[in-house]
């Protein structure tokens, strides 16, 4: 079923209001391919092969060659796949918009999220504010910024560190904490375990985490971001873990993206974030389904 027109139109005003977003702060919107010889090897994200190659589940590896090549700040806005991805809020096929600039770390990449929320609800006309379920949620103070191990303690009935251990750190986090985050302000939830961060630097007081956040909005995820891991050799290494962990679970774990280890002790320090745009306009038009908010469902095609 096509959603009706005032959606689409919406759909559109918001994504024209990301591209002003960057193109005013001097980011190049760039355009990598979306068949890639080797996406990046991450356990909890399943590529869907196109002949010997795949469909990329992200643009990331090659817009931060991109950064290594020496473009400083870039952006894309473009579509993703995932295999086993399918529900009221997950598509297989879905729009992502991801930024990077260096110089820079996860600190900055908050600062600059709370400024594009409030510069899309401003010419989306909603003002300072999003309604969602009923409930007001405020874009124009602080937002919350809570580490993964407190928002455990507050929310769950055991540690970080005993959901991993017992593997249910994922099953914890989506029961028990992520709906009482973002309630009455988006929340940052930061400071994730160091091996929850595949990609991700680790801090330098603490290498027990990584420089990862989410942002959460009435307890729906909308953004992944994380100061970038520019060591080649620590990168390669934890590749190789997630690469035995899917051959642990029977998955045929796809080759090593050469091309990026190569480029990436060029890169230098950086930050960069994914953002579902399916899900930002779930709130935005107030929708209970991902399925309301795109032209077409799989299941209608």
């Amino acid at each position: 079923m096509v959603p009706p027109a005032r959606i689409l139109w919406q759909r559109a005003a918001l994504i024209q209001s990301l591209r002003v977003f960057f193109i005013d702060r001097g980011y190049l919107e760039v355009d990598t391919p979306v068949r890639i010889p080797a996406p990046a090897p991450e356990l909890h994200i399943e590529a869907e092969p196109a002949g010997d190659w795949y469909l990329q589940t992200s643009p990331e590896l090659c817009m931060k060659r991109l950064l290594a090549a020496g473009i400083p700040k870039i952006f894309q806005i473009c579509n993703c796949f995932r295999r086993q991805e399918r529900g009221h809020r997950h598509l297989p096929e879905f729009a992502m918009l991801e930024w990077y600039r260096v110089a820079s770390d996860y600190r900055d990449l908050m600062a600059e999220c709370e400024e594009l929320f409030r510069f899309v609800a401003e010419r989306l006309g909603l003002g300072g504010r999003l309604m969602v379920a009923g409930e007001e949620v405020a874009l124009d103070g602080p937002w919350e910024r809570l580490t993964v191990a407190e928002a455990f303690r507050r929310h769950a009935s055991l540690s970080v560190a005993e959901a991993l251990a017992d593997d249910c750190f994922d099953e914890v986090l989506v029961r028990d904490v992520e709906p009482r985050l973002g309630r009455r302000r988006p929340t940052f939830l930061c400071d994730y375990p160091a091996e929850l961060g595949a990609l991700a630097r680790l801090k330098p007081d603490d290498p027990t985490v990584a420089e990862r956040f989410e942002i959460y909005i009435a307890g729906l995820e909308l953004a992944n971001g994380f100061s970038e891991l520019a060591d080649p050799v620590e990168q390669r290494r934890r590749f190789e873990q997630e690469r035995a962990a899917m051959a642990r679970l029977g998955r045929v774990p796809g080759p090593m993206p050469e091309p990026f280890l190569g480029a990436l002790s060029s890169m230098g320090p950086a930050a960069g974030i994914a953002l579902g745009i399916d899900r930002l306009v779930m709130l935005v038009v107030g929708a209970d389904t991902i399925d309301q908010v795109v032209p077409f469902s799989p299941e209608s095609l």
